[in-house]
């Protein structure tokens, strides 16, 4: 270990990827890490430059799974922004998502109508009735 190697957070944060990821990537072999005498993964500096020159979307390898199911690509249909939330409407093929987000997120990933985009949905609990009985 050398002074210059940073803790799995520090890099994570780095690379704008969850400590989860890290780990997952360790395992798999894609992140070189070390040990520190407390046994703690560090990630060399220079590991992380070699990650952080990859574009943000190829980050995640194929064989990556999320823990979400439901996940449409498509292109923003519209964009409402309203203080400081927004809401995207993102056509998918036959579905329409729609998602309440930041203005922040919406500047930052240059959401406008007619940008491919991709949703990822994740709920705990759906419920559905069946209405007219």
């Amino acid at each position: 270990m050398t002074p210059a190697d940073l803790s799995m957070t520090k890099a994570g944060r780095a690379l704008g990827v969850s400590l989860d990821t890290l780990r997952r990537w360790d395992r798999a072999g894609r992140l070189r890490t070390t040990r520190d005498v407390r046994n703690r993964r560090r990630v060399p500096r220079a590991e992380v430059e070699r990650l952080a020159q990859r574009p943000s979307r190829e980050r995640h390898e194929p064989g990556d799974r999320l823990s979400a199911r439901n996940s449409f690509s498509g292109r923003v249909r519209s964009v409402e922004v309203d203080g400081v939330m927004a809401l995207v409407e993102l056509e998918a093929g036959p579905f329409r998502v729609v998602a309440a987000v930041t203005r922040d997120a919406v500047e930052d990933l240059g959401l406008e109508p007619g940008v491919p985009a991709a949703a990822t949905v994740k709920a705990t609990s759906v419920m559905v009735e069946r209405e007219g009985t």
